[in-house]
């Protein structure tokens, strides 16, 4: 049961702000009345953060965070784009959600296709709960594909959608606003930047100084952390623009978190090449081709970023009842870390396990699994493989602009996961 409605200004944006408590997927929200930020930093290790704020180039989130909170939590498993973004504005596993990869082999049609639509989305998003209660939502993301998987119901619902992507397309009827480049004053960037993910930012800070939201999501794109490790300068420049960003949201008056959706680690040979494992080569060599194939659920349209390989892929068999001896081989394999058949990985992993392989197969920390050495361009990675997927990429950081109170701090010291962070934003302010 809702309590009543309670409505405050707040000063720093002179805006009316709804406290209405809210539920969503059986977890319950109290927002304060201040304008909220949740920042989902794609691909955000915590080594970034520290590394950055270690040499000085983000002074903002470190007066913050002496502030208010910096712990790390668990992310989803597969650790990729859309399984995590899905549980973030959920609040729910991929058991849930049915979000178990950016790209799988639909059992209702047996096709390969991209998670790219609400459609295959299990329950709704805590963001349209949240403005049925009275907030001002804003949905801003890097990718157009999050903006397609996650942003339906909101502009129905008086809010905010675009992505940095497909900016120029934003449209009052479909995106909630006419002329999204106006709202900042900058035009398109391109996406494969680390310009795409500052814009988000940029965008969501002006529309709470405007007044437009009190209660937003900003997910921004992890190109810059496949292309360059914590200490690059080009990272550290990077980081220092966000941290311009967050300034600016915290200026407005909101409660800041950031998590990430994965970490991200090297995937090479000590010369530098791609550390890979073809397993689809590899079983059709040991077992023969017939009834085996690979699915890699990292594919989405973005190879420039990690040419769809990372640490985490499907095997689907036309007999499951191969599936042991295959589980058995493959764990002999130099850098696979996990097998698990499609019971296990649906109970370790958290999955729908309509919407998974007969085997899940995880790799180690400097591994990426494939499917055939022809179907991956390796020639789009320069400078080597940086990548995410599997358990090594599955802490990431959560940060709070606010210390916690006593309840969180008991979440904080048990087991929280990254999609937790709209409760710590809502519920763990002391």
């Amino acid at each position: 049961m809702f309590l009543s409605v309670s409505i405050q200004i707040n000063h720093t944006s002179n805006m009316s702000i709804s406290t209405t408590p809210f539920t969503a997927n059986n977890r319950s929200y109290s927002p304060p009345a201040q304008p909220i930020a949740v920042i989902c930093i794609d691909g955000c290790a915590d080594e970034y953060i520290s590394e950055s704020i270690a040499q000085g180039y983000m002074p903002r989130l470190e007066a913050m965070l002496k502030k208010g909170y910096r712990g790390m939590v668990r992310g989803a498993l597969p650790s990729f784009t859309n399984v995590n973004n899905s549980a973030i504005v959920t609040g729910a596993p991929p058991a849930v959600t049915g979000i178990c990869g950016n790209f799988f082999l639909n059992p209702e049609t047996n096709e390969e296709v991209m998670m790219n639509s609400p459609e295959f989305r299990r329950c709704d998003t805590l963001l349209n709960a949240a403005a049925d209660a009275g907030r001002k939502v804003a949905f801003i993301t890097a990718k157009e594909k999050l903006r397609t998987v996650l942003g339906d119901g909101i502009v129905e619902r008086g809010g905010i959608v675009f992505s940095t992507e497909k900016v120029t397309e934003a449209e009052k009827e479909t995106h909630g606003v006419d002329n999204a480049e106006d709202i900042i004053g900058k035009p398109q960037p391109e996406i494969y930047s680390g310009d795409a993910s500052v814009y988000v930012l940029e965008a969501g800070a002006a529309l709470v100084e405007q007044g437009k939201a009190d209660f937003l999501y900003l997910s921004l794109t992890d190109y810059m952390q496949h292309k360059f490790g914590p200490w690059d300068q080009e990272s550290l420049e990077f980081y220092k623009q966000l941290d311009d960003q967050i300034g600016r949201l915290l200026d407005a008056g909101c409660i800041v978190a950031a998590t990430a959706d994965h970490g991200m680690n090297a995937k090479n040979t000590d010369a530098g090449e791609p550390q890979v494992i073809y397993v689809q080569t590899l079983l059709h060599e040991k077992f023969g081709a017939e009834g085996i194939h690979v699915i890699c659920p990292i594919t989405d349209p973005y190879v420039v970023h990690h040419g769809a390989l990372g640490s985490l892929v499907m095997v689907h068999l036309e007999d499951p009842s191969r599936a042991p001896e295959l589980i058995d081989f493959l764990m002999r394999q130099e850098g696979i870390t996990e097998a698990h058949d499609r019971e296990m990985a649906a109970l370790k992993l958290e999955l729908a396990p309509d919407r998974i392989g007969d085997i899940t197969v995880l790799s180690g920390r400097d591994y990426v699994v494939g499917k055939t050495a022809a179907d991956h361009d390796l020639s789009v990675l320069k400078g080597g493989l940086r990548s995410h997927g599997g358990r090594y990429e599955e802490m990431v950081p959560l940060l709070l602009s606010e210390p916690l109170n006593n309840e969180y701090k008991l979440i904080a010291n048990a087991d929280p996961r990254n999609f937790d962070v709209f409760a710590f934003a809502c519920n763990g302010a002391s």
